[in-house]
């Protein structure tokens, strides 16, 4: 056994496992029902069949070798990690317009503009999946190879760039949350005549959360996109997966980041696995403003 596929096959099952509990806590909570748990379940779906595609890629490779199978795996988990990634800009997209928009964010227009970009997101990530599968791969002329086989290098470049595009849109939008937050502040400022220590405290802490929000997205996918563009399939395989393991750990942080803090999921999983939630505790909802 490779230890690397061993390490994949191990971060893939806490990344099922994390995930799992997310789409379960949502799907059992009829209160979890708007938008943002909407994008949040998208999250955590896509990262659940990644997970789930990182368990199979490893059965497949040492149980049943074929080529039809490792092609429909890499094209799973392409479709997956792309859905993920798109979810990700997706709720970017959303705490934007709930700070930009505040006064018009809770409309059926909101609604209908979410439910357009996962649509939108799913969609494209299902192509990207289904490219390798379609003909799009290197079986057949080895000399096309890319540091991820079976795919080819115009296919992992096409994929490196879309995710360039990704990461510097959210790095716009975060930069623009940040601009809103901080004028905000200020704005509070002036009518008090100053600026207290606990708008400055959570003003601090938002700009913080966002930069290690965005920190985290870009150490865990940056290098492997660099490598898939730069990299030579006749490098040592090692170097893929000292690059592609830390992306899969960006799934497992995923759930922390965007549901294990809401204090609604909190009360909903504490609801799920205790049942002796207790009424007169109060839990304050948050908004997709609430970084």
């Amino acid at each position: 056994l490779n230890p690397w596929d061993v390490m994949l096959c191990v971060s893939g099952t806490a990344i099922a496992c994390e995930n799992a509990l997310v789409v379960a806590i949502i799907c059992y909570s009829p209160a979890l029902r708007t938008p943002m748990f909407v994008l949040v379940g998208s999250l955590a779906t896509a990262d659940l069949l990644a997970g789930l595609g990182l368990i199979l890629n490893f059965v497949f490779q040492y149980v049943i070798r074929s080529e039809t199978v490792s092609l429909l795996t890499v094209g799973f988990l392409v479709a997956s990690f792309a859905a993920s990634v798109s979810s990700l800009l997706a709720i970017t997209v959303d705490r934007y317009l709930s700070l930009y928009n505040a006064l018009t964010y809770y409309s059926e227009r909101t609604v209908l503009c979410i439910h357009t970009m996962l649509a939108g997101a799913w969609g494209v990530s299902l192509c990207l999946g289904l490219l390798p599968v379609l003909g799009w791969n290197c079986l057949h002329d080895h000399a096309a190879c890319s540091v991820v086989r079976p795919l080819t290098k115009s296919n992992v470049t096409l994929l490196s760039a879309s995710f360039f595009l990704i990461f510097l849109i959210m790095l716009h939008l975060y930069i623009e949350i940040c601009k809103i937050v901080c004028r905000h502040a200020h704005q509070i400022a002036l009518q008090q005549h100053f600026l207290t220590a606990s708008h400055y405290v959570a003003t601090k802490k938002g700009v913080s959360t966002l930069a290690i929000i965005l920190g985290t997205f870009g150490a865990s996918w940056l290098p492997f996109a660099i490598y898939c563009v730069v990299g030579d399939p006749e490098y040592p395989s090692v170097y893929t997966y000292a690059t592609l393991l830390p992306a899969t750990y960006n799934s497992m942080i995923n759930p922390i980041i965007y549901a294990y803090r809401n204090q609604e999921i909190q009360r909903s999983m504490w609801v799920l696995f205790c049942g002796c939630f207790q009424a007169k505790v109060s839990f304050r909802s948050r908004s997709p403003s609430d970084v």
